[in-house]
C-alpha cells in the first residue's frame, strides 16, 4: 500500500496521509488536529451530499459496574440543549435543512450521524461541535429520558422472545467480559441512573482526543479539514480518557446451554455460538478464514448447510451461518437451523454435532474457497459503493482500533487465505467448551 501526502501542511497541527485502494477503487485521507481528534475524508462525488459521522471510541464495554445502560443513555441525552441551543431543538434544525440525522450506541462505541447536502456540511459541524462540549443537562431530562430508554428496552427487547433469548446466550457466552452485559443495560440498573452518572459519563469521554470524524460524500479533503480545524479544532480536551482496559474473558473450559420458552415463540430454533477471535485481536488469516468457512458453510441457499438440511434431508426450513469479527475484544462465529413444523430441537442439534465435526474432518474444497472468495470480495466492493456505507465502515473500524489500511487490504487478505488457515482457524474455534448453545421454543415444543 502506498501512503502519499495529499498536500503540505503545518507539523505543529496535523499529521495527514492519504490511501489509494485499486481492488476497491476508494481514496481516504486522514488527518490529525492540534488537539489530537482524528478526520476522515472519503470523496464520493455521485451526488451533492455529504455523510457526517462522529464516533466516540466508548461504548457500553466501557461502563463502570452497576451503571449497565450509561452510553446508550447519555445517547439519548445528547439530543438536548446546549448553552449556545437551550430548545434542544438538534434534529429538527437537521431536518428543516434537508438532512436525516441518528445516532447508536455499540459495545465498543457511540456515533453521531447527518446525512444532508454538501453546502450545510458546516452547519452539521458547528452543531455537532457544541453539543461535544456545551451539552446541558437537566434533572427533569433525566427523570424523562429514563423513562424513555426503561420503555425502549420493554418494547425492542423485553416484549420479543428472540431478543431476549439473544440476549440469554450473550450473558452465557461470556462469563467475565462486559460484552455478556445488554448495550441498553439491565433494566435494574437503568433505573438508578442519574443525572451525576451522565455527566460524569459525558465528561470523560466526550472530548475531542476521544472522538474521530468520518466525511464521505461530494467534498475534498482541503474542505473538510478547514471545517475541521474551524469548529473541532478549537475545542480542548476535558479529560484523558486512558487506555481501554477490560475483563478479558479467560479461556473458556465448559460448554453452555440455554433453554428458554416462551408463549410467544412462532417458530422455535436452534442456535449454537462460538467465542472467535477478532479482526483485531485475530492472528494472520484467522478472521478472513472465519470469514470465508462462515460464508461456505451458511452463506445462502448454494451453502453446504443449506443444500444438506434444507433441499436433501428436508429437516429445517432455514439454516445459517455467520462469522462476527469487528468487535474489538472477541468475535463470535454462530450456527442456527429452524426446523419443520412440529421437528425435534434435540435431534436437529444432534445433525448439526454431525455437521460440524464433518466439517473438521474433511475440511472445504478448493473449488468452494474460489468460489466463496469471489462472492465475498464483489460484496465487499457492493457494500462500499454507498456513501453512507463507506463512512460506517471505515468510522467503525477505525473506532474499534484497525486501519483505513486494514479495510482497504481486505480483499487482497482474502486472496492470501489457504485452505490450511481455513482448516487451522475451524479447528481452534469450533469447540465446544468455547460455544453456548441454545434451544428457543414455544410451550407445546418438543
Amino acid at each position: 500500500m502506498k501512503f502519499v501526502m495529499p498536500f503540505l501542511v503545518a507539523a505543529s497541527m496535523l499529521f495527514s496521509t492519504s490511501l489509494i485502494a485499486k481492488p476497491l477503487n476508494i481514496d481516504v485521507s486522514e488527518f490529525t488536529l492540534k488537539n489530537g481528534m482524528k478526520v476522515v475524508v472519503i470523496p464520493a462525488h455521485r451526488a451533492p451530499v455529504v455523510t457526517h459521522m462522529v464516533w466516540y471510541k466508548v461504548g457500553a464495554a466501557d461502563e463502570e459496574n452497576r451503571k449497565s445502560g450509561i452510553a446508550h443513555f447519555l445517547e439519548h441525552l445528547m439530543f438536548k440543549g446546549t448553552k449556545n441551543r437551550p430548545a434542544a431543538d438538534f434534529s429538527k434544525i437537521i431536518s428543516r435543512n434537508g438532512g436525516q440525522d441518528n445516532a447508536f450506541t455499540h459495545q465498543d462505541y457511540t456515533g453521531y450521524y447527518q446525512s444532508i447536502s454538501k453546502d450545510r456540511l458546516e452547519m452539521v459541524m458547528e452543531l455537532e461541535a457544541d453539543r461535544m462540549q456545551n451539552l446541558i443537562i437537566l434533572d427533569k431530562d433525566i427523570a424523562t429520558e429514563r423513562d424513555v430508554v426503561k420503555e425502549e428496552r420493554r418494547t425492542r427487547t423485553d416484549n420479543k422472545p428472540d431478543r431476549l433469548f439473544n440476549e440469554q446466550l450473550y450473558a452465557a457466552l461470556y462469563t467475565a467480559h462486559p460484552y455478556g452485559i445488554p448495550i441498553i443495560g439491565w433494566m435494574s440498573e437503568v433505573a438508578k441512573l442519574t443525572r451525576a452518572d451522565a455527566i460524569a459519563f459525558y465528561k470523560k469521554y466526550y472530548t475531542p482526543s476521544n472522538a474521530i470524524l468520518v466525511v464521505a460524500g461530494d467534498v475534498t479533503p482541503e474542505q473538510v479539514l478547514a471545517l475541521a480545524k474551524k469548529h473541532y479544532g478549537v475545542l480542548k480536551n476535558s479529560a484523558t480518557p486512558g487506555p481501554r482496559v477490560r475483563t478479558q474473558e479467560p479461556k473458556p473450559i465448559a460448554a453452555r446451554r440455554v433453554i428458554m420458552r416462551d408463549k410467544r415463540v412462532a417458530s422455535p430454533y436452534v442456535t449454537r455460538m462460538y467465542l472467535a477471535p477478532s479482526f483485531l485481536r485475530a492472528k494472520k488469516s484467522e478472521a478472513e478464514a472465519l470469514d470465508l468457512l462462515a460464508d461456505v458453510l451458511g452463506g445462502g441457499t448454494t451453502s453446504r448447510l443449506y443444500k444438506q438440511f434444507v433441499i436433501k434431508d428436508k429437516i429445517a426450513v432455514s439454516v445459517g451461518v455467520w462469522y462476527s469479527g469487528s468487535n474489538m475484544d472477541s468475535g463470535t462465529f454462530g450456527i442456527y437451523a429452524v426446523p419443520l413444523p412440529g421437528g425435534d430441537l434435540d435431534a436437529l442439534e444432534k445433525k448439526l454435532d454431525a455437521f460440524i465435526a464433518q466439517t473438521l474432518k474433511t475440511g472445504i474444497t478448493q473449488k468452494e474457497l474460489d468460489r466463496s472468495r469471489r462472492v465475498m470480495k464483489a460484496e465487499t466492493v457492493y457494500t462500499l459503493d454507498s456513501q453512507a456505507s463507506l463512512a460506517n465502515v471505515f468510522g467503525r473500524a477505525l473506532v474499534g482500533g484497525r486501519s483505513v489500511e486494514h479495510i482497504l487490504s481486505y480483499p487482497d487478505r482474502l486472496d492470501a487465505v489457504t485452505l490450511d488457515d481455513i482448516k487451522n482457524a475451524a479447528a481452534k474455534v469450533l469447540k465446544i467448551e468455547r460455544s453456548v448453545t441454545g434451544h428457543l421454543l414455544n410451550d407445546k415444543s418438543k
